[in-house]
């Protein structure tokens, strides 16, 4: 393999210079960050998954309508994306009660919430991602009041998608984080699409019966545990089957 330039090392994802020109590459790698923490494990196989599962459903949305940064699947833990400037206001849409929200009101885990909820964070690992307001992100220029708009309504949605996804493979959707990024499209207007990925790394799932936890929740009884729950909901959204790997048509290049 040639040489590629590194961009940017993190923890659960490293970008690399793409093969085309506004491009990168992003690799996907087995190391995940513990829930309410900031310590790493090793979670085998994870890389690979969330590369399926972060293609399939961006694919998914580009279907509806919403466009996103993702181009093609490189190989098994890679993929093309649009280099794109990120905004650094990630945003949480919460529908159960979970994760901090539990703790910061005191509101029981799994308890469904009287409507869905948008929360913006400000992107710093070294602050933790704290929450904020609409007014410091227009305050500090970090997004315009349009930009909030296009975000709020575009996560709405895109919620409101995965929920019905999920829910037709037997899962809840308790909340999940987005990002999203600003970028030129072919008419040389500025728009606003989704970045990252969308995977159980980024969303907290539960079963629709019993309300057991998947993804990297199930951190709490061991990296294996963890692993096999990541493959479960692989395979439930038609990803893997028979122990292999299923490929599916994707590749949107909107």
């Amino acid at each position: 393999m040639a040489r590629r330039s590194k961009i940017y090392a993190g923890r659960t994802k490293t970008l690399f210079a793409g093969p085309e020109p506004g491009t990168l590459v992003q690799h996907f790698t087995d190391e995940a960050i513990l829930p309410d923490s900031r310590d790493c494990v090793t979670i085998s196989g994870k890389g690979v998954l969330n590369n399926l599962i972060s293609e399939y459903l961006m694919s998914r949305l580009h279907e509806i309508g919403i466009p996103t940064h993702f181009v093609r699947r490189l190989n098994i833990r890679e993929q093309v994306i649009r280099e794109l400037e990120i905004i650094p206001v990630p945003v949480v849409v919460r529908n159960i009660a979970a994760g901090s929200l539990t703790r910061r009101l005191g509101i029981p885990e799994g308890t469904p919430l009287p409507r869905s909820i948008v929360e913006y964070c400000y992107k710093s690992a070294e602050l933790g991602d704290p929450l904020v307001s609409e007014e410091h992100v227009t305050a500090f220029g970090w997004a315009s009041p349009q930009d909030i708009d296009d975000v709020m309504a575009m996560a709405l949605r895109i919620n409101d998608f995965l929920i019905g996804l999920f829910a037709g493979t037997g899962i809840r959707l308790a909340d999940f984080r987005l990002e999203f990024g600003r970028l030129y499209d072919e008419n040389g207007e500025l728009r606003i699409v989704v970045a990252d990925e969308i995977s159980p790394d980024t969303c907290r799932l539960r079963e629709h019966r019993g309300n057991a936890p998947l993804g990297r929740d199930c951190l709490k009884d061991g990296p294996e545990a963890a692993a096999a729950s990541y493959r479960e909901i692989a395979r439930r959204l038609g990803l893997v089957a028979d122990g292999g790997m299923r490929v599916v048509q994707a590749g949107a290049e909107d």
